[in-house]
């Protein structure tokens, strides 16, 4: 197996990756494992900052990276918090005060609109000229009120319409098909593939 950096120490997604990756033969580390400090993310673009955390990873490791910057785009907010999701009431990230954040700027709004977006970059090495780049969304509505104990970030406000739960009612195994990380995973993997049969 290929071991592959995971430039995330989030528990949540690095149980995501995990899931989704094992199949492909990778052996996934994640980044604090192996002493990488967390990169810096000064773009306002969810790419720029997935490919600044992929290339820091595998500058320091010297193996390939994985990493990926996600955030909620809420329709009435212009698009915020965007790539400032996790950051979004402030320092420490905290996702319960981020969601009562979210839940008082978005208090009498009629438009409750949203999506999830996973932006996904893939480096072989920390100067890839090509790295590989997949995209993914995921769209629903903003509840005024959390339900659910699974998930991670702004799950329990996030319902997804079809299924009429919140991310965080959802089985992990749904999550992770129907996400928009799921969604950006398999643009990647097919990327992988056509490129050059699946080996980095």
């Amino acid at each position: 197996m290929q071991q592959l950096v995971i430039a995330s120490n989030n528990a949540g997604k690095l149980r995501e990756f995990g899931a989704l990756l094992a199949p492909l033969g990778f052996d996934i580390v994640p980044q604090g494992q192996l002493g990488v400090s967390e990169a810096e993310e000064p773009h306002c673009t969810f790419v720029e900052n997935a490919l600044a955390k992929a290339r820091h990873a595998s500058r320091v490791t010297g193996l390939p990276a994985l990493a990926d910057d996600s955030g909620i785009c809420v329709s009435a907010l212009g698009g915020a918090p965007g790539v400032y999701s996790a950051r979004f009431a402030g320092e420490p990230k905290s996702d319960s005060r981020n969601n009562d954040k979210l839940l008082a700027d978005l208090a009498g709004q009629v438009d409750r609109r949203a999506h999830y977006v996973a932006v996904l970059v893939f480096v072989r090495h920390a100067d890839d000229p090509q790295p590989l780049i997949a995209e993914g969304e995921w769209h629903g509505e903003v509840l005024d009120a959390p339900r659910g104990e699974g998930g991670f970030g702004y799950d329990p406000l996030f319902l997804v319409p079809e299924t009429g739960k919140t991310v965080a009612e959802l089985d992990a195994d749904i999550k992770n098909r129907m996400s928009h990380r799921g969604k950006a995973l398999v643009e990647l993997v097919a990327k992988l593939r056509r490129r050059d049969g699946g080996a980095a």
